[in-house]
């Protein structure tokens, strides 16, 4: 049915699920995490509320395993479930029931556990648990990388339908006032990883913040160039002289907002650099 990855960094310190299956929309009901709790993947015969149960009592303080042995033996259909878990401080732990659909099995690593059924074969895994353990980037790139891995060599056997991630960290949500860093599903799609990474890529264009090597000054000729493109699309009226003067930036902002940009230009903000990953965005999307 499944296999997926769930994972904590420390220095993120973050908590992340990423799925893949023949699934129609798993990432609904396989995918849960909670800043300073952990994370959890239930599928197989999934019972969902092992997700929110889970959350909670690691939440509590219980460790991955004291959590999941818990789960289980108050569970009368543990032989056809499989989970994987990491808590608070990335401790991990795995279950695959006898009963689960071959191949299945799991694979716990430093902070991180990997988990299959209906799988091609144990190669999946290992191909997750190597490329995530090798991987660079935050950890939403490293678990949608081990996600690929497994694509790659096998995965699912019968086929691909859905794939999905999920990352909490404090306070990290749009606003800063979730812990939904990021929430990413494909619900029905013929290769739903290779779209799951375009989804990540988008997501960290609308919503990184620009890193101070980025960041480059508007001086006259990119000053000329916005205010070409602002007039092509509306934005503004005034001359293309490159003067970057204040009806200028108010039209700026405007199309900033329109195109979902305002993670990487604040109008309250130094509004004389442009994020070049930005510049890079609309000239490709304009030009």
């Amino acid at each position: 049915m499944t296999y997926s990855i769930v994972a904590f960094d420390p220095d993120e310190q973050a908590w992340g699920v990423a799925v893949a299956s023949k699934f129609l929309a798993v990432g609904a009901l396989v995918s849960w995490a909670q800043a300073g709790a952990g994370a959890v993947a239930t599928q197989a015969l999934c019972k969902v509320s092992f997700g929110r149960d889970g959350l909670a009592l690691m939440a509590q303080g219980k460790s991955a395993r004291e959590t999941l042995d818990f789960l289980l033996k108050n569970d009368p259909g543990a032989a056809g479930r499989q989970v994987g878990m990491v808590d608070s401080l990335g401790g991990a732990a795995a279950h695959t029931g006898s009963e689960c659909m071959d191949w299945a099995g799991h694979r716990i690593g430093e902070g991180f556990t990997c988990q299959g059924n209906i799988l091609t074969g144990g190669d999946t895994l290992d191909a997750m648990a190597e490329v995530f353990t090798r991987a660079k980037g935050e950890l939403a790139d490293r678990l949608v990388s081990a996600l690929m891995a497994g694509d790659t060599i096998g995965g699912d056997r019968r086929g691909k339908q859905g794939a999905a991630v999920v990352v909490a960290r404090p306070n990290g949500g749009y606003g800063g006032d979730t812990d939904r860093y990021l929430d990413l599903r494909v619900d029905d799609d013929p290769e739903p990883v290779l779209r799951l990474q375009t989804l990540l890529a988008s997501h960290h264009l609308f919503f990184g913040r620009p890193r101070p090597e980025d960041l480059i000054p508007i001086d006259e000729s990119i000053a000329r160039e916005l205010q070409t493109l602002l007039v092509a699309q509306g934005y503004y009226t005034g001359a293309v002289s490159g003067i970057w003067d204040a009806p200028t930036k108010h039209a700026f902002w405007n199309m900033v907002g329109s195109e979902n940009l305002e993670e990487r230009w604040n109008i309250s903000g130094d509004t004389d650099k442009i994020d070049s990953v930005a510049l890079r965005y609309l000239r490709d999307r304009f030009e």
